[in-house]
């Protein structure tokens, strides 16, 4: 009776194995992702996936303020809409630690976690444990079109000063040509035009908080950021500013018609593309800018992930896609595909020693360079109370950055002064922060 027992008891444990593998073959997937490149050529490449597991792909493609309002009002309420989720370097750690998000350390033997560029894979662990996949990562530098710079005469120095920038844009501006000699995010959010702003105000020798937790927008070093942000996109930046942001920008550059862009080194792989851009022959990097009050100051660090949100009823699923998106093997067949010049950035080592990468890609080094020595716990040259470069790791400063953007954005179309931004800035973060119960 013992045996006959075990053997029924094996049997079921068999059959209830295999009914869960095929209703994990069997899934539809609803994938929520950002519009940018690396992302679009992922959904184009994932019909192949599907055939190869049987599980299907839903895809939900949005601008990046939408994506972000979508996705945190859905995992906040266990609205339970999406499967997979592309999140950021700021979001993965504060869900994972409300337990809004599955652990992901356990995507196969084959997924080779050692591989991951540290600092990446540390931006989504808490206490041990990667709670969000790293897809792409990223730190910004300073596009140039060499063409231009030697038209005018102009030598790019390894790391310009934003004084340095400025003097740049007014001399290889030529506006009746179509071709404004700076293009910079002017769209407002935390992740839009603040990610620039706030590293330019690091530059400045400004923080978003001081050790109290008291808010510094009125302080002189963002009046300087601002001021600077303003005087050079008013006289070198192009025609409505205000609906630029990361795509906007980098179709701009790619079209010949910005004498410097600075942004995410991301866009290098799109920016270095002779099928997605007119410059491609044309174009040139330095380092993001310094000041006086800090030189060593350059790039930020951030990184799009892949998620699963706890509240979905298809984790194995939708692990198997995630182990899939950002294994070895997708980069190799991202290369092979787009070629190697639009591989995913930022995240594994081995692309970094691939020589097919090394060379269609001759940013690669610089980029990994940026993302290795950018610093999110020391962001600024005073103590601060947070870690992060363009944004401070607390709740709070989605809702934050994106009322201090839309104050600044504002200035820029001309509908406010660059005091007036920030005093307002600074009397609704003083308000959220005290709601908030800081310091704490």
């Amino acid at each position: 009776m013992g045996m006959r027992s075990a053997r029924l008891g094996g049997l079921v444990a068999a059959l209830l194995a295999s009914t869960i593998a095929a209703r994990a073959d069997n899934a539809t997937l609803t994938i929520a992702t950002v519009n940018n490149g690396d992302m679009i050529v992922m959904q184009k490449l994932s019909p192949q996936f599907e055939k190869e597991t049987g599980i299907k792909l839903n895809w939900v493609v949005l601008e990046e303020n939408v994506l972000r309002q979508r996705l945190t009002t859905d995992i906040a309420t266990k609205g339970g809409q999406f499967d997979v989720m592309t999140i950021g370097a700021y979001e993965a750690p504060i869900w994972a630690k409300q337990g809004w998000l599955l652990p992901l350390d356990d995507l196969g033997d084959g997924y080779d976690y050692k591989d991951l560029i540290p600092q990446v894979k540390e931006a989504t662990t808490v206490d041990g444990k990667m709670y969000a996949a790293p897809f792409y990562a990223e730190s910004s530098f300073t596009y140039y079109r060499k063409d231009l710079f030697d038209k005018a005469g102009i030598t790019m120095p390894e790391k310009p000063t934003y004084a340095q920038i400025a003097e740049y844009a007014d001399k290889v501006s030529d506006k009746k040509n179509g071709i404004y000699g700076i293009c910079l995010r002017g769209k407002p959010g935390w992740g839009e035009n603040m990610a620039f702003l706030s590293t330019a105000v690091n530059a400045f020798g400004g923080e978003w908080f001081n050790m109290k937790w008291e808010p510094q927008l009125t302080t002189q070093p963002w009046k300087s950021a601002i001021d600077w942000y303003l005087d050079v996109m008013k006289k070198d930046g192009p025609p409505g500013p205000t609906a630029n942001g990361f795509n906007e920008n980098q179709a701009l550059f790619a079209n010949g018609k910005c004498g410097m862009w600075i942004d995410a080194t991301s866009g290098a792989g799109r920016i270095y593309d002779p099928k997605q851009s007119q410059v491609a022959d044309k174009t040139a990097f330095t380092a993001s800018p310094v000041t006086d009050k800090d030189p060593k100051a350059s790039g930020w660090f951030w990184s799009w992930n892949l998620a699963v949100p706890a509240s979905t009823k298809q984790g194995d699923a939708a692990k198997k896609f995630i182990a899939w998106a950002t294994s070895k093997t997708y980069v190799g067949l991202v290369g092979k595909s787009e070629g190697w010049v639009a591989a995913p950035p930022g995240t594994r080592l081995s692309t970094y020693s691939n020589a097919d990468y090394q060379k269609a890609a001759p940013f690669a080094a610089t980029v990994l360079k940026a993302i290795e020595t950018t610093d999110p716990k020391h962001p600024t040259v005073d103590p601060v109370p947070y870690t992060g470069v363009q944004f401070v790791a607390i709740p709070e400063f989605q809702a934050i950055g994106t009322n201090v953007g839309q104050d600044i954005s504002a200035a820029l179309a001309g509908q406010d002064s660059a005091e007036a931004a920030l005093k307002k800035g600074q009397s609704t973060t003083e308000r959220t922060m005290k709601q908030a119960g800081y310091p704490k």
